[in-house]
């Protein structure tokens, strides 16, 4: 069989094992934290695919040693997703492609007519941006006495470079059109300027700032915004 016959087959059987759970009444669980931007790209995605009466968000207390959470994920990480099938499935990229594939039509992967290897590029550029900003914010979470200057200046740096670049991306062909995980990626990720106070990436990026405030501006973004800036704990 032919890998994208394969790939097909093993999307509509996903897609008829959640049906068959659905008509049992179960429903899947997304476990998250307000402030995550790797929960919201998955609340994103559930917004996007129409599922927000199946996928009911839970958010969890972690970090805390008595944590609930952990009787669920013993790694204490979110986002974390429980299928209508019991089976629980941890990392942000995982869990964003199931909900994707559930009803057997998935739209926000790689554009059928892309570039591949130019879309993974992009969407990891994308993730690396986001993966630096969530060490930035986790260090300013931390007590004042306990934050690292160098860790902060570093990640404030690296994400000065990377806005630069993708000012360059903002007018490339794969950030037009229907929305895909790349936009959904960056979008979250320019997005902790809502958590972070010293991340103002706007002066200077007229043409990413116009393609932020297109896609923010989509009832999916709306109703994931992040809670306001991160306070630093004294």
């Amino acid at each position: 069989m032919p890998k994208r016959a394969v790939r097909e087959h093993r999307v509509r059987r996903v897609a008829s094992a959640s049906i068959e759970s659905r008509e049992k009444g179960s429903a899947m669980k997304l476990y998250i934290t307000p402030g995550s931007a790797y929960a919201r790209m998955a609340r994103v995605v559930v917004h996007e695919k129409d599922l927000t009466r199946r996928v009911e968000v839970v958010v969890a207390r972690t970090r805390l040693p008595d944590s609930p959470c952990y009787a669920i994920n013993p790694s204490g990480r979110v986002p974390y997703l429980v299928r209508d099938d019991g089976i629980g499935m941890e990392e942000s990229a995982v869990i964003c492609a199931y909900p994707d594939a559930v009803d057997a039509s998935p739209r926000l992967a790689i554009p059928l007519a892309a570039d591949p290897w130019e879309a993974r590029r992009l969407e990891a550029l994308a993730r690396s941006m986001l993966d630096g900003l969530a060490v930035w914010t986790r260090e300013i979470l931390r007590p004042k006495a306990e934050q690292s200057p160098a860790v902060i200046g570093h990640e404030g740096a690296r994400s000065a470079r990377l806005v630069d670049h993708w000012k360059q991306l903002a007018e490339h062909p794969l950030m037009t059109g229907s929305l895909q995980m790349l936009h959904i990626t960056l979008a979250c990720a320019l997005g902790l300027e809502e958590r972070i106070p010293e991340f103002r990436w706007r002066a200077g990026h007229p043409r990413l700032d116009r393609w932020y405030a297109a896609i923010s501006a989509r009832p999916s973004f709306v109703e994931t915004r992040p809670p306001a800036a991160v306070q630093a704990a004294r």
